[in-house]
């Protein structure tokens, strides 16, 4: 490799935060949403189209089905909030294959968990611990049967038994500047280690149709 095209190398990577990984990689799953798993009607609900994160070359770290069509309200969204999601709101299914972890780095066992959005709380024990307020909670799908928004308090305490400590289990939303080249995409914040996996998401509001970027931190933890 001569030494302008080892610069310009260097330059795409310096700029583009979607970059193919090495470490990770993210692929269109060849899976259907694990319908034995959840139901008729969360599957209903769900692209059949998912992804795939692999970790090296053949660890699957996860995959994910989001829902097919995701109702918004643009008014939700301020400062610290960055998602037009409604607290409880279904946004789709998350399957481990093996043993994962959680954005706090909570063991999550093997197996399939709804994915359902929440804010954090504003309160001292939280309060500056991330930059926005976006999360989903994890639920095994055996306790999370409906497709209908669930109660802040029912969804916490599922999230609670699915991560089987004290704390919910949770994966982090951010908003990521940039777009891919393609969807699905992925980057890595190397600053806190964090794979984050941009997925495209087919939503409804007032606006009517449209397209929305979803960025989900699907390996690294929260700084202490």
């Amino acid at each position: 490799m001569t030494l302008r095209s080892i610069f310009t190398v260097a330059v795409f990577l310096s700029l583009s935060p979607w970059v193919l990984a090495v470490d990770h990689r993210v692929e269109k799953s060849a899976e259907a949403p694990p319908v034995d798993a959840i139901g008729a009607e969360i599957a209903g609900k769900l692209d059949p189209a998912g992804i795939q994160v692999i970790r090296g070359t053949s660890r699957t770290v996860c995959e994910i089905w989001l829902c097919k069509d995701l109702e918004i309200n643009a008014g939700a969204i301020t400062g610290e909030v960055q998602y037009p999601f409604k607290e409880g709101q279904l946004i789709g299914v998350v399957r481990y294959p093996r043993e994962g972890s959680d954005f706090r780095d909570q063991d999550i066992a093997e197996g399939v968990y709804t994915m359902r959005y929440a804010l954090q709380p504003v309160d001292g024990a939280h309060v500056g611990t991330f930059p926005t307020r976006d999360f989903v909670l994890l639920s095994k799908a055996e306790a999370d049967q409906s497709a209908a928004p669930v109660e802040l308090k029912t969804l916490v305490t599922r999230a609670t038994e699915a991560a089987e400590t004290a704390h919910p289990a949770f994966l982090a939303l951010l908003k990521l500047e940039g777009k891919p080249e393609a969807y699905p995409g992925i980057a890595h914040n190397e600053e806190h280690d964090w794979w984050i996996v941009r997925l495209e998401a087919q939503t409804r509001g007032d606006g009517g149709a449209a397209k929305l970027p979803v960025d989900l931190v699907v390996s690294g933890r929260a700084a202490e």
